[in-house]
């Protein structure tokens, strides 16, 4: 596994700050949400991916270049 640049880290760090609302759009995982899962990001790692305290209780990350996560405004 290639790991992201740090100006790749610091994008998304940008891109996706605590507290950001997210929703599932795409999880290659066995234990991953349903899409649609929303959730509250509680911040990015080292490699990028974004930590998110699903509404499911979950936690699974969604991983940079695997996972795919859309911004939303409260609970569109």
């Amino acid at each position: 596994m290639k790991f992201p640049s740090r100006e790749i880290v610091e994008r998304v760090r940008r891109e996706y700050p605590a507290g950001t609302r997210v929703e599932l759009v795409r999880m290659e995982d066995v234990q991953a949400p349903p899409i649609g899962t929303k959730g509250t990001v509680t911040g990015v790692d080292d490699t990028a991916s974004i930590m998110v305290a699903w509404d499911n209780g979950s936690r699974l990350h969604v991983i940079y270049g695997e996972d795919e996560v859309r911004k939303i405004k409260g609970d569109d």
